[in-house]
């Protein structure tokens, strides 16, 4: 007669119908989100304005720009020098080439003549680019054109905003093919050297790569409807997180499934083991990175905000994943996945005695943990706050956007040109919107301030666009642009307000040119009152984007730890645990920034680093950081309920050092993935990630977090029942998994204060013979 197991046991065409049913789902729906991978610029945007929160000045100031200069547009600036003076025919040259500017496709009207530097060495051609089109294949194709038809000694530069965001854009450009190819290579070599297998790290990345394509399906359809702002940056994070993280994930589970399978469990038994010891860890894994993530919803940066719920959805189809594809998967193939050096034991024994020598890289890390918990924990802990000391030197008050493009950039190269003969803010001017009563006012301010060169307002009676204005007797005065006898133009109105145009003497994006945009809203606000006159801008949009940042990161910051903390009692049962790891993952990530801000000063000479990069890399860092104690912590409870607090923490240390271990590999791995695209701000988010996963992986989660929770001891899970009435390490069991009797070292009862050292032994053995 069949046991009650067999007879709960499904038939062999569930067993195999349920997974096969799973793996065609997954298939069917990853081939439909597939090419969407080819279409993320159809919704993503890096209009850097577009994610300032509305009621920033810049943000006001950009949906108003349309009202005075007509099509919405975003100006390009082509300069031109030769190797002197430049003659008559030079110029009537250059006229030639602008005309055919002129025609290409996405260019607006207002093209506007060559403007002869002071110096007679160059000239400066003003071009209106529709925003809403093409800018990159615009501007490229100037460039081409510039190139082509400009003949030597004469050579062009395209600059300005357009010409910066075409070098952005360009700098993205490897995120859907470069980065995920580099992605996926460097995790699978490491796949490959851990397992030593050719078929599993294939069915891990599938798992991976298929919940990448779910969530980018998702992430699509929802950017197209409008319901988060998608750029490069966001695109970038969501594909190296949902690898990484969906690796990790799928690594716990495997860890499971071999230990069963290395016990002898047949693969259906292995799968639903497994399953039931990662379901947990996983959920609360993944559940914690996504609660910390959606935090960024607090955030005023639409980019931000928009990261959140993008990177979230990433997150629960990477759970998803490998909680349901993967285990399908591996309930197919069985033991055959890990071909050829199929797992025939399952969890490494501990031994009774760890004065004694043992085998394996874990159980030695076991028993260094047993017999010098204290030191390792206290020379763990100052190393990492020394390294913290590095801090201090980290600069996240923004950056030039000449700076964000790594290596080449034509714009930045045509901006220091500009800068040479012109004033080098051309191009990239204040704006002002203010009423018209109050032009005059507005004039003199920004003719006081020495960082504006000069002064002009929106006019459609103008050939250019714009007039000069002064003020005479306290009575704006424009100046006629044209032959003699030109009348002198009006002001463009809007709804009673006049936009007042002042090109800076610094370039747009220096410190200098901020600091011109800061003392200009203090002086209009004491002048004309608060909200009076609206400053926007390329410069006062890196100032509030700068402001914004600054402001999102120390309000994030605390929250996300609490929140992390709140869900680490939940799932531990505990208060001192959680509080103690928190600690661990705020000191692991203030030595991950610490080193990192060395290295961006002293090794790559970065020019600084936007306010955002440490609220990524903490949110990144903590929440993935957690991640591993979930993994440590939950296994160390579990081991903790049979063995007792300290041997558990030995039994959960080895049961999960070599999944951290390959976990903490693939992740930093993939986020290093980042640096191949030449984007300032995710070469320095993909080093301190990277480093920070790796420091995370190889001291604390190895060597900080259980050698402190094995010097506390069974108080570790203070108040829950664990600390109360937990197991006592004494008598014998039965049971394999149970702990044996009278254990030296590391196996001690949670009484004990330290394990048996080798002198305590002889002392002992001298005691006895002379007794």
């Amino acid at each position: 007669m069949p046991s009650a197991k067999e007879r709960l046991r499904p038939s062999r065409w569930l067993r195999i119908g349920i997974p096969a049913l799973l793996v065609l789902i997954w298939v069917g729906v990853g081939s439909v989100g597939g090419p969407y991978f080819g279409k993320v610029d159809e919704v993503a945007s890096n209009d850097q304005s577009s994610f300032l929160p509305e009621s920033a000045d810049a943000t006001r100031v950009a949906e108003r720009l349309p009202d005075f200069l007509g099509d919405e547009a975003i100006p390009a600036v082509l300069v031109v020098t030769g190797d002197g003076d430049l003659t008559d025919d030079q110029i009537a040259e250059v006229q030639t080439v602008v005309d055919e500017i002129a025609g290409i496709e996405g260019v607006l009207d207002g093209v506007s003549p060559p403007v002869v530097s002071e110096d007679g060495e160059a000239v400066q051609v003003f071009i209106p680019i529709d925003s809403s089109g093409e800018v990159r294949d615009v501007v490229e194709e100037i460039r081409a054109l510039v190139v082509e038809e400009l003949q030597a000694p004469l050579e062009g530069w395209v600059t300005g905003p357009a010409g910066f965001t075409s070098d952005l854009v360009k700098g993205f450009l490897g995120i859907d093919g470069l980065l995920l190819v580099v992605a996926l290579v460097a995790v699978f070599v490491i796949l490959v050297i851990v397992y030593r297998s050719p078929l599993l790290p294939i069915l891990v990345l599938m798992t991976s790569t298929f919940a990448l394509t779910v969530a980018l399906l998702v992430v699509w359809w929802l950017a197209f409807a409008g319901v988060f702002v998608l750029n490069g940056q966001v695109q970038g994070i969501l594909f190296i997180l949902v690898i990484g993280a969906a690796t990790d994930y799928a690594l716990l589970y495997v860890a499971r499934f071999r230990e069963a399978i290395g016990e002898g469990e047949p693969r259906w038994t292995a799968t639903l083991r497994a399953w039931k010891g990662s379901f947990e860890p996983i959920l609360a894994s993944g559940g914690t990175v996504i609660a910390g993530l959606l935090i960024l919803l607090l955030s005023d940066l639409a980019t931000n905000r928009a990261l959140g719920p993008i990177a979230s959805i990433g997150i629960a189809f990477a759970m998803l994943s490998a909680l349901t594809f993967l285990p399908a998967l591996l309930a197919l193939f069985g033991r055959v996945a890990f071909w050829p050096f199929i797992p025939k034991r399952g969890l490494t024994e501990l031994p009774d005695d760890f004065t004694q020598p043992v085998k394996g890289f874990w159980p030695r890390q076991a028993r260094l943990i047993a017999r010098r918990s204290r030191p390792v924990w206290i020379i763990t802990t100052v190393a990492l706050l020394v390294a913290a000391l590095g801090v201090t030197q980290f600069k996240a008050d923004g950056v030039a956007s000449s700076d964000l493009v790594l290596g080449y950039s034509e714009a930045r190269d045509g901006q220091e040109v500009l800068a040479e003969h012109f004033p080098a803010g051309s191009g990239s001017p204040v704006y002002v919107i203010v009423p018209e009563g109050e032009l005059a006012a507005v004039v003199t301010v920004l003719e006081d301030n020495d960082g504006i060169d000069s002064v002009s307002v929106a006019s459609e009676d103008s050939l250019s666009g714009q007039a000069p204005v002064a003020v005479e007797d306290g009575e704006p005065v424009f100046t006629a642009v044209g032959p003699p006898g030109t009348p002198a133009p009006t002001p463009t109105t809007s709804d009673g307000d006049v936009l007042v145009i002042a090109t800076l003497t610094d370039a747009a994006d220096s410190i200098e040119a901020e600091q011109t945009v800061r003392e200009l809203r203090v002086a209009f606000t004491e002048d004309l009152g608060e909200g009076v006159a609206l400053v926007g801008g390329v410069t006062a949009t890196d100032v509030d984007s700068n402001d914004t940042s600054i402001r999102d990161r120390t309000v994030i910051i605390p929250i996300v730890l609490v929140v992390i903390l709140l869900i680490l009692m939940l799932l531990l049962r505990s208060v001192l645990a959680p509080v103690l790891l928190i600690l661990t993952v705020v000191v692991s990530f203030g030595s991950a920034l610490g080193v990192s801000a060395l290295v961006f000063d002293y090794v790559f000479q970065f020019p600084g680093a936007d306010p955002a990069v440490p609220l990524y890399g903490f949110v990144f860092l903590v929440a993935l950081g957690v991640d591993y104690n979930i993994f440590l912590m939950s296994r160390v409870r579990e081991e903790s309920l049979v063995h007792g607090t300290r041997r558990g923490i030995l039994r959960g240390l080895v049961a999960t050092g070599g999944v951290i271990t390959s976990a903490g590999l693939v992740l930093a791995a993939t986020f290093a993935a980042l640096g191949v695209i030449p984007i300032l701000f995710l070469a320095q988010l993909a080093f301190i990630v990277a480093f920070g996963v790796l420091l995370d992986t190889f001291v604390v989660r190895s060597l900080l977090v259980p050698a402190l929770s094995y010097d506390i001891g069974r108080a570790i899970w203070w108040p829950s029942k664990l600390w109360r009435n937990g197991p006592e390490v004494r008598g014998t069991a039965t049971d394999p998994r149970a702990p044996a009797p009278e254990l030296v070292g590391a196996t001690h009862a949670d009484g004990d204060a330290q394990p048996v050292s080798r002198r305590a032994l002889r002392e002992r053995g001298r005691h006895s013979d002379g007794a």
